[in-house]
């Protein structure tokens, strides 16, 4: 092929590439502005968490804000409650009603045999016979008494009908309650009241019955036995709740936010709450020691004039963890 002919096919081809080009024009990669720009994770002078978010995108994850309600709450000690099997209580009441039967009836026997033996009617065996049942039936009925205060102490002794409290713990309208401080709090008075929550976060309310005749041996603190009357949420022995004793003194003034929005990361509770410019939110960290049926009371950190996140905080929690998995 000649060379010149080789030049002229080369420069049709270039003509070719350059129309091609001009007519497919290669599409530019979106600009990275969106993320840096509508969403920024930093932290304040306090070492505090500021998710900065466009209005956008706030909307996109439902965020929704709020002044907390004030309220007030008594001083209270947390503790650990369980419900408590009062099978051993129903048989030593049973035992001493049988006893203390069979004592009266010995009791009576004895006395008749003595009258007829000063009449000479009774044997002087028959009397010793007498004598040696009425005091067994004696030292039984003792024994079951001291049995029972020494397996349930003051709670026994403040009822005036433990039958008619056996009965009631037997058919579930009322549940026994033994609750236990952490290792080193110890009350001054024994509480007048409890709150306390199942597992599932159910409030039930207590009262005061007894102190609990023993010592845990886990916690070796002096627990507490309190009555819940009504039963119900129809609570079994075994059953574990969280129990918040009525202390004496002034109520705490503080707030309560809803349940949603309160987040768990850290090893500890937090709340976001809207910054003064609208844009960003401060994840603040909050002590959940006071539950309440509306959500958590707080005494610090938060105030009425905070605008919390109700709704959404956990989605700003994910966001400002996936903002931090791509720093690093």
């Amino acid at each position: 092929m000649k060379p010149t002919l080789v030049i002229l096919l080369l420069a049709i081809a270039a003509v070719g590439t350059v129309v091609w080009f001009k007519q497919h024009p290669v599409a530019k990669p979106p600009e990275e502005k969106a993320a840096g720009d509508e969403q920024k994770v930093s932290r304040d002078d306090k070492d505090q968490v500021v998710v900065k978010m466009s209005d956008e995108l706030q909307g996109n994850a439902g965020l929704l804000v709020a002044k907390p309600e004030p309220a007030r709450m008594g001083p209270e000690l947390k503790g650990y409650g369980r419900v408590v099997d009062a099978a051993p209580l129903a048989a030593l009441v049973s035992e001493i009603a049988a006893g203390r039967a069979a004592a009266v009836a010995s009791s009576n026997e004895l006395a008749r045999v003595k009258l007829l033996a000063a009449q000479n009617n009774a044997s002087q065996r028959t009397l010793q016979a007498a004598e040696a049942t009425a005091s067994r039936d004696q030292v039984a009925l003792r024994s079951a008494a001291d049995r029972l205060a020494l397996s349930w102490g003051a709670v026994a002794g403040s009822q005036d009908d433990l039958a008619a409290l056996v009965d009631e713990l037997s058919g579930l309208k009322a549940a026994l309650v033994r609750v236990d401080l952490s290792a080193g709090d110890r009350l001054d008075s024994p509480p007048k009241a409890a709150r306390m929550f199942t597992l599932s976060g159910t409030p039930v309310a207590a009262l005061f019955l007894g102190d609990a005749a023993n010592v845990d041996p886990q916690t070796l603190s002096r627990g507490y036995i309190m009555i819940v009357r009504p039963n119900p949420l129809r609570l079994l022995p075994g059953e574990a709740l969280t129990a918040f004793l009525e202390l004496p003194g002034d109520p705490l003034a503080g707030v309560v936010v809803p349940r949603d929005a309160v987040v768990r990361t850290e090893g500890a509770g937090w709340v976001y709450t809207l910054d003064t410019g609208g844009d960003s939110f401060t994840r603040k960290r909050v002590d959940l020691d006071h539950p309440t049926t509306a959500g958590w009371f707080l005494s610090r950190a938060i105030g009425t004039n905070d605008n919390v996140v109700v709704q959404g905080a956990q989605t700003l929690l994910s966001e400002e963890l996936k903002s931090s998995l791509k720093s690093d």
